[in-house]
C-alpha cells in the first residue's frame, strides 16, 4: 500500500498505526483511539474478503485494522461529522478511499440510510458508560464517544441485528460490569453469544475490558478464551499484545 500525502487541518496531528504502515488523522479535542480499539479489531472473526461495517466508527481506526486483516471493505456509520471528515482524509492518506467509507449518520436510525441484512460482521466499541454512570467530560465530543448520550447499548445492538446476515457475526469490545446486560440484549435480538475474552490490565489486576461476539440465529453455547493481559510486571505490553503490532498482512 502506498500512502498520499497527508492533508491536515490546524491542530491534528497523524499518528502510526504500525501496521502496514497505516497512517490516522487525530484531534486531541476529539475522542482519540485507544487499545480497546485495535483490540476489538483483532478478536473480530474476519473471513478474507469480507465486508464489515463499524457501528460509531469515530476516526476509522478499526476500519483501518479490519482492512489490514484483509477485509474487502468497510463501512463506517460515526454520528460527529467532524470525526467523518478526519476518517475520510485518514483512508485517502492510505490509498483506500475504495475500501474503506464512512458515513456521518445515526446509528438509531440506520433504516433510513442502510439497508438491511448486507453484512458478514458488525463491530462496535460503543461508548460504555449509561447517562448518570461516572464523571461526563465537559468536552461534548469526548462525552458522546463515552457516555451513552446519542445511543444506548439497546440501540447499538439493536443496529447491529438489522445490519448483519443470517449466520452473520456482531462483536464488541465493553466493561466486564456490564456483562449480563450485554448478553441479554444480544440474546434478545436474536444474536448469540459464541466467544467471549475478558481483557486484564496486568496479572493480578481485575478485567477492565470484554470482548465478545455473537452469531445471529446460532444455537446457545459460548467459548470463553484465555485472558488477555495488557502489561507485563515491569510495565510492558505482554506478548499477547506484541503480536498484534507485529503483523502485517
Amino acid at each position: 500500500m502506498t500512502s498520499t500525502e497527508v492533508r491536515l487541518k490546524p491542530g491534528e496531528r497523524v499518528d502510526d498505526l504500525v501496521i502496514n504502515n497505516m497512517k490516522l488523522i487525530q484531534h486531541p479535542d476529539e475522542f482519540c483511539f485507544s487499545l480497546d480499539a485495535v483490540l476489538l479489531a483483532h478478536f473480530a472473526s474476519l473471513r478474507l474478503g469480507g465486508a464489515a461495517i463499524d457501528l460509531g466508527a469515530g476516526t476509522g481506526v478499526i476500519g483501518l485494522l479490519l482492512l489490514a486483516r484483509g477485509a474487502a471493505a468497510v463501512t463506517g456509520v460515526e454520528i460527529n461529522p467532524d470525526m467523518v471528515d478526519m476518517a475520510c482524509r485518514s483512508a485517502e492518506c492510505n490509498g483506500l478511499t475504495n475500501r474503506l467509507s464512512i458515513i456521518n449518520g445515526d446509528l438509531r436510525r440506520i433504516k433510513e440510510f442502510l439497508p438491511g441484512g448486507g453484512f458478514e460482521l458488525v463491530v462496535s466499541n460503543p461508548p460504555y458508560r449509561p447517562v448518570g454512570g461516572g464523571y461526563i467530560s465537559p468536552n461534548d465530543r469526548v462525552a458522546m464517544a463515552r457516555h451513552e448520550l446519542t445511543a444506548s447499548l439497546a440501540d447499538v445492538v439493536a443496529a447491529a441485528k438489522y445490519l448483519v446476515k443470517y449466520r452473520g457475526r456482531f462483536a464488541m469490545v465493553h466493561l466486564p460490569e456490564r456483562l449480563a446486560e450485554i448478553t441479554l440484549a444480544m440474546c434478545e435480538a436474536g444474536i448469540e453469544p459464541k466467544r467471549l475474552q475478558l481483557v486484564y490490565p496486568s496479572v493480578g489486576k481485575k478485567p477492565n475490558m470484554l470482548l465478545i461476539e455473537g452469531v445471529r440465529g446460532a444455537r446457545p453455547g459460548i467459548d470463553v478464551l484465555p485472558p488477555l493481559i495488557v502489561y507485563t510486571s515491569d510495565g510492558s505490553y505482554s506478548e499477547d499484545i506484541m503480536k498484534l503490532y507485529r503483523q502485517d498482512r
